[in-house]
């Protein structure tokens, strides 16, 4: 199956992505969440000498939609990115992003364009980048309002990652996931915010909101989102439809293997878990993020997914995943350590 027909995503753009494929240089090689307001840090802060090597591969297709809406960016090393503006930068340091947009691409487009600049050129940043993130969304939604060449009622989910060091710090608006394979393990870094979850309804409903069918105000699918300006009021008012992201931050281990994120094309077939089985599986055959995001893509298409499809899996270091000894037994065992993973997951209703 090819790529993307109409142009977008996935963008293998000199200036944006340096890794398209840097997983083939690694082919021969066989949380607790805190929330807070970090500022950069040594990457070797802490006891662990573990230190992550950054390498990605995405894949988009258009699914059974007419247009595709989904945008993304991916860049591995960002002091090489930035060049001479990134030289007090702790490295390693990466970003990603996916953006599933929708009434159109200009919000989408937009905010894939302008949110790492709009995080980096913040006051805050680097002391507070917490406080840098959550005003970059906010700027991010704002300049869809104020611009005259982009359509007012485009809007977009957006999910970042920044990484500085081990720190990994994840900002979430709308319906996008991020997962963490934690030696097989899923571990969700970030909440879908659809309008029938329960603390969304709760806030939707106290700002005067409605959910109908699911719908906020029986027209979206997803409780926050930046553009959609034609369902909000004036700027810096509070509204059921919210831009303001939720963050998660967390230290990486050398147990943490890769992250995936995804927008809800995929997660609405695909529990999280069977998403790390298939990437964990297929790093340790092939090695190769970008082949890892395909599969993942081609697994929902099967599973007739209804929606533009986009995944990033950035892994954190250059070599596959160990395999996973499990203790021997007098008992046989007649399901593997993965696969105790997955009941554990289907118990646990995310199947």
């Amino acid at each position: 199956m090819k790529q993307m027909q109409l142009g977008k995503p996935p963008r293998h753009l000199s200036v944006i992505r340096h890794c398209a494929s840097s997983a083939r240089l690694a082919q021969s090689a066989e949380l607790e969440l805190n929330l807070g307001s970090p500022g950069l840090t040594s990457p070797l802060d802490g006891k662990s000498g573990f230190l992550p090597v950054f390498r990605s591969g995405s894949w988009s297709e258009i699914g059974p939609k007419t247009y595709m809406e989904d945008e993304h960016v991916c860049v591995d090393n960002l002091v090489s990115h930035l060049g001479a503006a990134a030289e007090d930068f702790p490295s390693p340091g990466a970003f990603y992003g996916v953006f599933d947009g929708h009434g159109g691409t200009d919000a989408a487009s937009f905010v894939r364009k302008n949110i790492l600049k709009f995080i980096l050129d913040d006051s805050h940043f680097p002391s507070s980048v917490e406080k840098a993130i959550r005003n970059a969304f906010v700027k991010a939604d704002h300049a869809l309002a104020d611009s005259s060449s982009l359509d007012r009622s485009s809007g977009t989910t957006a999910l970042t990652a920044l990484i500085f060091g081990r720190t990994l710090l994840i900002a979430n608006a709308g319906d996008c996931r991020a997962v963490l394979g934690k030696r097989g393990r899923a571990i969700e870094l970030s909440r879908d915010h659809k309008p029938n979850c329960t603390t969304e309804r709760v806030r939707i409903e106290k700002l005067g909101g409605i959910i109908y069918d699911g719908y906020l105000n029986g027209q979206l699918s997803v409780a926050r989102a930046l553009g959609d300006w034609h369902m909000k009021g004036a700027k810096g008012s509070a509204c059921p439809l919210s831009s303001e992201p939720e963050l998660r931050e967390t230290t990486l281990t050398d147990e943490d293997e890769f992250l995936i994120m995804g927008c809800d094309g995929l997660w609405d077939v695909m529990s999280s878990q069977c998403a790390v089985t298939i990437v964990r599986k297929g790093l340790m055959l092939h090695n190769d993020p970008e082949r890892c995001s395909r599969e993942l893509v081609l697994e929902a298409l099967q599973r007739n997914t209804c929606d533009n499809l986009t995944v990033v899996v950035v892994c954190f270091s250059s070599g596959p995943p160990p395999r996973i000894e499990v203790p021997k037994t007098r008992v046989r065992r007649s399901i593997s350590l993965e696969g105790l993973h997955v009941i554990k997951g289907a118990l646990n209703g995310q199947v």
